[in-house]
């Protein structure tokens, strides 16, 4: 992989000049803390549309039942989608600054659409009280709604793959402070805005639920013009990676580059084999590459076959017949996260309910506190956050610490028991939704009412449960795929975390619409669907989920878990690379696997 030129030292060379400022280097904490500003602000403004979207559709749109479901799943999934593309733009020509900036500016626009959908009535159907039919939308009216929501989706396709790349960019990861930073970073990352997002969602959302819809979406709009401001103020101290092209085209040429010499056997006898590495010409630093022990077939779209590949400059004449050690690297690291990446999707999809259904449950309960005051459905999406920073705040902030102290060394939960704990907290979150909601719906139908007796704060048990399987899986799963890539991949890297979140709500939407067409056959009361939760059998459908966790379970312990690096394998590789050579950089902080160990000594070698 090339090495983006910048000094070891201060880490500024190949990002903009800033030598007007020689004291102080760019990138570091400096340059995150705007960075973590401008994040705030955007995840205050977008989160408090996402906490309250289900209630506003609900209540201003009428909108109920599968289609309420469908509109919210499918638009959090091609919100996440969407990284895809905006990883592509911003390693192919734009860059993570300026991706970031125009997705800012996209959501800002989709922003305004939602305060105008609240603002002028003739953008919304009449309003209607619970029990009488409620006349649904018009298509226009629908079009204007879903354009609205379209520009805040490609909003967040270009900051979601981009902001922690953006931030990782700022740290020097070849020196030991530099590594430490970037240590903490992703968990006090997601700590810093969720903390932000508790405290201002509960005014947010309470008044955009009992006060008004107008001020409540005015707010998060003016939060995204502080956002782009705070980014724009910070924008002399950040270190700017250059743009590389599309490694996804990059990746396309290794398959088809391997598929057309697939009959070489690289067994044989590895030294007859000659591989294209324009970086590296040192036949010790080549042979690394058939050291790699797991997806060997990609190596043979580096071997050199025939001298005639190459041109006169000796670059390859056709680049889908044979492709660099660099480009092979690359799809390995990609096809090395895929395994503990599908197990993420299970997880996910359990968070997915709480957004929907979760919500639902809660505007069919008690929400009343004392006579003048109801808590608002959204407000049982806080307490999963409170849940994800009370966990990190004692991970990071008492237990590590004491833990160095005490040990005399680092010690970290390891990734895959972080997963295997977030996993088996969603599992116990469907099981607990399943009980609570068999309870609530049994007193509403004994009373005869629309509204259960049961307080909304029983649903505080599975709200608490789907943070906490954020606060291990989410984090594990975005730190593994971060790490798991090499520095230019690393927009890349974001996107494949947001597309599993997709994946997740895509599949949290296919689920219902078969449960409905299915359950529902011979004129039968479908589990799902319509405007009553109380016709509905909601818990069986939990428990439907919390199958598919456990069996996620099982494949996580048994198979997905051996592609998760460990801290043994850490020691082992730092210990190596210190013996083989003085000169030699580090090993990373963060736990290679046998893939990532090799790539880092090819890297390595080249640096130095």
């Amino acid at each position: 992989m090339e090495i983006e030129s910048h000094s070891h030292s201060t880490g500024v060379q190949g990002s903009l000049s800033l030598e007007s400022e020689p004291k102080k280097p760019a990138g570091g904490w400096r340059a995150v803390k705007y960075i973590l500003g401008n994040e705030s602000f955007e995840k205050l403004a977008s989160m408090s549309l996402v906490a309250n979207i289900t209630v506003y559709l609900r209540t201003k749109y009428n909108l109920n039942g599968i289609l309420l479901v469908n509109v919210v799943t499918i638009w959090s999934g091609s919100s996440n989608l969407s990284s895809i593309v905006g990883a592509i733009i911003s390693d192919v020509c734009l860059g993570r600054f300026l991706t970031l900036l125009i997705g800012t500016i996209c959501s800002l626009l989709g922003m305004v659409g939602m305060t105008l959908t609240a603002s002028i009535t003739q953008l919304r159907p009449p309003e209607c009280n619970e029990q009488s039919p409620c006349k649904q939308p018009q298509k226009w009216q629908l079009g204007f709604l879903f354009t609205a929501l379209g520009m805040i989706a490609v909003g967040a396709g270009c900051i979601r793959p981009c902001n922690i790349a953006f931030g990782a960019d700022q740290f020097d990861t070849k020196t030991e402070k530099g590594r430490a930073q970037l240590e903490s970073f992703f968990n006090w990352w997601y700590l810093l805005f969720t903390v932000a997002l508790v405290i201002a969602l509960t005014g947010v959302v309470y008044i955009q639920t009992n006060i008004s819809w107008i001020i409540g979406f005015t707010i998060p709009t003016a939060c995204l013009a502080i956002s782009i401001t705070i980014f724009l103020i910070g924008q002399h101290t950040y270190i700017y990676k250059k743009t590389r092209g599309s490694v996804f085209i990059d990746m396309a040429k290794v398959v088809a580059a391997s598929f057309r010499k697939r009959k070489i056997n690289l067994r044989s006898g590895d030294n007859q084999h000659s591989f294209y590495d324009p970086v590296q010409e040192q036949e010790t630093e080549i042979a690394n590459l058939t050291k790699l022990k797991r997806f060997n077939c990609l190596d043979k779209a580096a071997v050199i076959t025939d001298p005639g590949e190459l041109d006169a400059q000796g670059m390859p004449k056709n680049s889908w017949k044979l492709c660099s050690v660099q480009q092979v690297q690359q799809l390995k690291c990609l096809v090395g996260i895929i395994p503990v990446w599908f197990s993420g999707i299970g997880c996910f999809l359990v968070m997915d309910q709480q957004s929907t259904f979760g919500v639902l449950q809660a505007i069919q309960m008690n929400r009343s506190v004392g006579n003048h005051f109801k808590i608002p459905p959204a407000w049982l999406s806080i307490t999963s956050m409170i849940a994800l920073s009370i966990w990190i705040y004692i991970y990071e902030g008492i237990y590590i610490p004491n833990a160095k102290k005490i040990l005399k060394r680092r010690s970290r939960l390891m990734l895959q028991h972080r997963i295997g704990i977030g996993i088996v907290m969603s599992i116990l979150c469907m099981v607990v939704a399943g009980v609570v909601e068999k309870r609530r719906r049994e007193l509403a139908i004994r009373q005869g009412s629309f509204t259960s007796p049961v307080h909304v704060l029983v649903l505080m048990p599975q709200f608490i449960l789907s943070g906490l399987t954020e606060a291990f899986s989410a984090v594990a799963i975005m730190e593994f795929v971060t790490v798991q890539m090499p520095e230019s991949m690393r927009s890349v890297a974001g996107s494949i975390f947001f597309l599993s979140l997709s994946i997740a709500s895509y599949l949290s939407a296919l689920i219902v619409n078969v449960i409905h067409t299915v359950t529902g056959r011979n004129r039968k009361s479908p589990w799902l669907g319509g405007h009553d939760l109380n016709k509905n059998r909601l818990d069986y459908y939990y428990y439907i989920i919390a199958t598919l966790g456990a069996i996620n379970l099982i494949y996580f312990t048994f198979f997905a878990s051996s592609y998760v690096p460990c801290h043994k394998a850490v020691k082992v590789a730092e210990e190596s690379q210190l013996q083989n050579s003085a000169n030699q950089l580090e090993a990373r902080d963060f736990p290679p696997n046998e893939i990532m160990q090799d790539e880092e000594r090819g890297l390595d070698a080249r640096t130095t």
